[in-house]
């Protein structure tokens, strides 16, 4: 398996589950990677090196119900920022991250 960061798993089901709400103006693989990108750069990675712990550190961040609110938030923010600037427009208007803070 060699290592992997949970967070990825636990961002990508937030943003899935939550899609609709989030009124995504565009939902390419290359908007869904761009916000799954930015939510994980502000986000505290959370890595494993055995997959049966997986489960665990899945169900620590469903538990914790701030944690999950702030995971959300941090995801929605993400989709704000992509949806008001996609990449994969012909435009390439690209997007500031900096307008993220």
């Amino acid at each position: 398996m060699g290592v992997h960061n949970v967070m990825e798993d636990v961002v990508r089901e937030a943003l899935n589950q939550n899609r609709a709400s989030l009124h995504l103006t565009c939902d390419c693989h290359r908007c869904i990677d761009d916000i799954m990108a930015i939510a994980l750069n502000q986000l505290p990675p959370q890595y494993i090196a055995n997959e049966m712990h997986s489960p665990y550190v899945r169900a620590s961040h469903q538990a914790d119900r701030q944690g999950a609110t702030n995971i959300l938030s941090t995801v929605a923010k993400a989709a704000h920022i992509v949806s008001e600037s996609p990449r994969c427009q012909t435009t390439k208007r690209g997007w500031d991250i900096t307008s993220f803070k």
